[in-house]
């Protein structure tokens, strides 16, 4: 194990990183004159802009080290999340999606996800589920986010007795340019953090690369690894077959790969309420169009880089100490989350200019998790200092309106900051992956087929929207607290109430991820009701004409 960066090119680095940060919050606080440039900004970005914003809020730490980390133990088949991520977070949102919720916002002046559901459905109780359930599960995230980055900005600097410092520091920088400069600053802070991001990993794969001879050499290392058993592939469940080949069909490993990180991420990308808030900001679709396409190159290479380099680790611990990335990191009393930044920092310890090459990719991973947790923050903010208190005060005073108070917004945001990191002392280590898993699968169960009704429907049916978004977050929660071994591993509800970790130990079902279960279910049931809806709108006109 290394002795850590040096402080001094890294604080250099920092500095500058900071004052940049500063500049752009300040920015945004001197365009930020109300309520609705606070939470929209609309007519103050570019497609550059809102493509690098997009992406940098879309790939945060859990990309770079929670995933990373995850494709160094489970193989090169989460690259497949970085196709998901392009085909369904890039062309199938800006396409399919961006367009109609840029158009309908607009037109409804809705500023919020929740507040635009709630606008085209007409529906006060939609609006103020969509705003509790990203008020409730969305700090979890933030909270992984934080402390992932955290936690590897202790260990590769060597500040780890001043963990409470660097996550407090962390916090704050967030904290000040989302509470006064607003959306503004949040986007084009992303924007500088997500340029970073690029260089950073761009750097560090090709880097990966040439030490192990170039791309066909350095993946076939890999696969000898496992062909030759040299070293297990410890850290997996029943059905990995190696770094390079995809895992059983069906195995406990496929469920998990599959079903979770793939399919979880990738289809819960869509109902980001932080997302679909860059469509919103928007001048017109012609910017979405633009932004779609910086956005594939960014994604392409960051998460391309990261589900690359993760399994590429091994190669190097196996020759370095004759162990895999899992059994080696876990040796050193760490989780999966600590993999990429622990290879990165060894391998960079004795090459030229290798402090400047790890504080880059520390400057990296601190835009990743700061860009995230920025407009995660600014997202629970204007969901409890908008839309509930919106609500509230349309019913205690009977005034309608929509609330205009950036104060109000502002107090929310950091009393929910301060929410989020009394969680990092209370969440599990390498929970960066399953956390970010989890809130987009939720996410997706609960809005998705709400959300593409209110969109491409012309009458939107609220009763089959409420149906929808009840059974999805039901059947959700259910699964994964209880019957999902992952999920419920690190939320132990069903070890509290049973005494086992899940109902079923040792089954299929146990590798199952929730969403999987929990979005046909809210899918059928908005069906249910919408034909139900049509068969009694028949039969009156039926009756009518008797």
């Amino acid at each position: 194990m290394t002795d850590g960066v040096n402080l001094l090119v890294f604080g250099v680095m920092a500095v500058l990183f900071a004052v940049a940060t500063a500049a752009l919050g300040y920015f945004g606080y001197k365009n930020t004159r109300d309520s609705q440039q606070f939470m929209l900004g609309r007519n103050k970005t570019s497609p550059v802009i809102i493509a690098l914003s997009y992406g940098a809020t879309f790939l945060s730490a859990s990309a770079i080290i929670g995933f990373g980390g995850q494709a160094a133990v489970h193989g090169m088949s989460i690259l497949w999340l970085c196709f998901l991520n392009l085909f369904v977070g890039l062309v199938v949102a800006f396409i399919v999606f961006g367009p109609r919720t840029r158009r309908l916002g607009k037109k409804l002046g809705a500023s919020t996800f929740a507040d635009l559901l709630g606008k085209i459905y007409k529906s006060k109780g939609i609006r103020a589920f969509t705003a509790i359930l990203i008020i409730v599960m969305m700090p979890i995230y933030c909270a992984a986010v934080l402390k992932g980055a955290v936690n590897s900005l202790s260990v590769i600097t060597g500040l780890t007795q001043y963990y409470d410092v660097v996550l407090v520091v962390l916090a704050l920088v967030v904290a000040l340019y989302v509470v006064y400069g607003g959306i503004i600053a949040v986007m084009y802070n992303d924007a500088l953090q997500a340029a970073i991001m690029f260089i950073g990993m761009a750097v560090i794969l090709i880097f990966t690369y040439m030490m192990f001879g170039g791309v066909s050499s350095a993946n076939g290392q890999l696969t000898n690894l496992w062909d030759a058993g040299v070293i297990e592939q410890l850290g997996t469940l029943e059905g990995a077959r190696g770094w390079t080949s995809f895992s059983e069909f069906g195995s406990s490993e496929w469920m998990l790969v599959v079903t979770t990180f793939l399919m979880g991420v990738g289809i819960g990308s869509l109902t980001q309420p932080q997302l679909v808030v860059r469509f919103m900001s928007a001048k017109d679709d012609r910017v979405l169009y633009k932004s779609l396409i910086i956005g594939s190159i960014f994604m392409l290479v960051v998460v391309g880089a990261a589900y690359t380099v993760g399994p590429l680790s091994n190669i190097y611990f196996a020759n370095e100490y004759g162990m895999g990335s899992f059994e080696y990191i876990t040796s050193l009393g760490l989780g999966t989350d600590f993999i990429i930044p622990q290879f990165l920092s060894e391998i960079f310890s004795n090459t030229t200019f290798g402090d400047v090459f790890i504080s880059l990719f520390l400057l990296a991973l601190i835009s990743a998790a700061i860009s995230t947790l920025s407009a995660l923050m600014h997202t629970i903010g204007v969901a409890g200092g908008y839309d509930l208190f919106t609500l509230a005060r349309g019913r205690f005073s009977k005034d309608e309106r929509d609330s205009q108070s950036i104060r109000v917004n502002r107090i929310f945001t950091m009393i929910m900051l301060v929410v989020v990191v009394a969680y990092c002392y209370v969440m599990p280590k390498d929970i960066i992956a399953k956390a970010t898993s989890v809130f987009m699968g939720l996410t997706a169960a609960a809005l998705l087929p709400a959300f593409a009704h209110a969109l491409y429907s012309k009458a939107p049916n609220t009763r089959a929207a409420i149906a929808s978004m009840a059974s999805g977050t039901v059947t959700y929660m259910i699964w994964a607290l209880f019957i999902n071994s992952g999920t419920a591993s690190f939320l132990p509800v069903c070890k509290l109430l049973t005494g086992s970790a899940v109902l079923f130990p040792g089954t299929a079902v146990a590798g199952v991820d929730a969403m999987i279960v929990a979005l046909p279910i809210s899918i059928l049931a908005m069906l249910f009701v919408l034909v139900a809806n049509k068969i009694s709108v028949r039969s009156d006109a039926e009756v009518s004409n008797l």
